[in-house]
């Protein structure tokens, strides 16, 4: 018996032509993409398909398309996708993991990212921010050099905790600025400014979380057929009270991946454990390679396959 535990890619992940071999080759993916683009009323896999590249980056379009690649990855896959025993995702991704969760419908969840992604940018604008990747610099650095930072109502804390040495900092512009400086000081390798159109996972999200809220307390949770880890707090969630919450907390609060990647192996430990011995495979669905590149970093021997093309997904399905 396999168990997998699904991984969902975050915001950047997005390129011109995503999921477009997948609508062409696997009609269970051409009607999630259509089903998506009729419940936002906009042509969303057309954008994904041809682009242009600038208006596919704008967030409020980025976060719906990532999803959409991942449920539609989740839907080509069929049979081959049973056998969840836990998912999580980054940043957006989380909501991807609730679709493979059964807890959330595809358009359902794409209406709630565009949504979350045109609040972000809002928020963005009314306080512009900033964010920043650390390289080679431990967590712990980096979240002090953040608190030397942080004054006169100006803030930067650390903001995706991503690998042990691998964070990104968030905020207002100038106490980013320092914070980057310091983290120099302390012995960071590169400190990365990254093209986003906010202080995301800061208190600078605080006005698009209370938004958020609201549309997360309408949208038509199912409870979770297995655990998603909370980007939050790195729990395993297992209702729809506490998902709703959580995914309106993870605005402003950091994404724990690390913590979040080391909880989902627990529940792989404890997959292991079940029925005399299940094989536990991690699978991460849509664009790129990010989330694989960041687990054999935490997860040392982790059996990981990335699945974001259509002759990714044939072969993936081929050996199930």
């Amino acid at each position: 018996m396999v168990g997998t535990i699904w991984l969902c890619p975050g915001q950047g992940a997005q390129k011109v032509g995503m999921g477009k071999d997948l609508a062409e080759r696997f009609p269970a993916a051409r009607d999630t993409f259509q089903a998506i683009d009729d419940a936002l009323g906009v042509g969303l896999s057309r954008l994904m398909f041809e682009g242009p590249e600038d208006e596919l980056t704008a967030t409020q379009n980025a976060q719906p398309a990532i999803l959409a690649h991942s449920a539609a990855v989740f839907a080509a896959l069929g049979a081959a996708g049973a056998g969840g025993i836990g998912a999580a995702g980054h940043s957006l991704g989380e909501y991807s993991a609730y679709v493979t969760a059964k807890a959330l419908e595809a358009p359902a969840a794409a209406k709630l990212v565009r949504r979350r992604g045109e609040l972000m940018h809002k928020a963005g604008e009314e306080r512009p921010g900033m964010m920043a990747a650390i390289l080679g610099l431990a967590t712990a650095e980096v979240e002090a050099a953040c608190h030397d930072a942080s004054q006169q109502g100006s803030v930067a804390v650390a903001a995706n905790l991503n690998a042990p040495d691998q964070t990104v900092i968030s905020g207002d512009p100038d106490a980013v600025a320092r914070a980057g400086e310091g983290c120099k000081k302390r012995g960071a390798k590169r400190v990365v400014p990254l093209k986003v159109s906010g202080a995301f996972h800061s208190p600078l999200m605080a006005p698009a979380a209370n938004h958020l809220q609201m549309a997360l307390e309408k949208a038509p949770f199912q409870e979770p057929a297995f655990p998603v880890i909370a980007n939050a707090t790195a729990e395993a969630v297992k209702d729809t009270g506490r998902a709703r919450r959580l995914l309106a907390d993870q605005l402003t609060a950091p994404v724990r991946w690390v913590e979040c990647m080391q909880h989902a192996a627990r529940l792989a430990g404890e997959g292991e454990g079940k029925g005399g011995g299940t094989e536990v495979r991690w699978v991460e669905i849509g664009p790129g390679t990010v989330l694989a590149g960041l687990l054999k970093r935490i997860v040392p021997g982790a059996n990981v396959v990335s699945l974001g093309t259509a002759n990714e997904v044939a072969k993936f399905m081929e050996a199930a």
